[in-house]
């Protein structure tokens, strides 16, 4: 029997969709990898790396979902969005952003395979191609979940 309604990106656990859009975008091996991402740190609070050698790839499928639940989100709200809190010893921990550069070649690898565009308001949004993938993908979750 057919789904009476298309599953869309908002219908579905983020975790789940986070990991199978990641998942694809190794697969598809259209996204552009940096080459330090096995060196860097995500942000200057961290003191280690990402254990996880795909970590760029789940990056980049949060950034694409927040964009597609959100258009006009740019470089600054990413770094606020993906922070966390900073260890400061005896005195309490304050929330501190995580690193510009990352959240910047995300965009721009996102872009490069017309996930993304830029908004004409400011920051970006997501394209036509995006959605469809996007939306391609949270029903194979949705069909695998029922």
């Amino acid at each position: 029997m057919a789904a009476l309604y298309s599953v869309t990106v908002q219908d579905i656990n983020a975790h789940d969709f986070n990991r199978a859009y990641a998942a694809y975008l190794k697969r598809s091996g259209k996204l552009e990898i940096p080459k330090w991402v096995d060196i860097v740190k995500t942000g200057t609070y961290k003191e280690l790396a990402p254990y996880d050698p795909d970590w760029f790839y789940v990056r980049a499928a949060s950034v694409a979902r927040h964009i597609y639940l959100r258009r006009g989100v740019g470089v600054g709200a990413l770094k606020k969005m993906h922070g966390g809190t900073v260890n400061r010893g005896s005195r309490p921990s304050h929330h501190v952003k995580s690193s510009g550069s990352i959240a910047r070649k995300v965009l721009q690898a996102l872009e490069k395979i017309n996930v993304l565009e830029a908004d004409e308001n400011g920051g970006r949004k997501i394209t036509v191609d995006g959605q469809r993938d996007l939306d391609r993908i949270a029903a194979s979750v949705a069909q695998a979940r029922a």
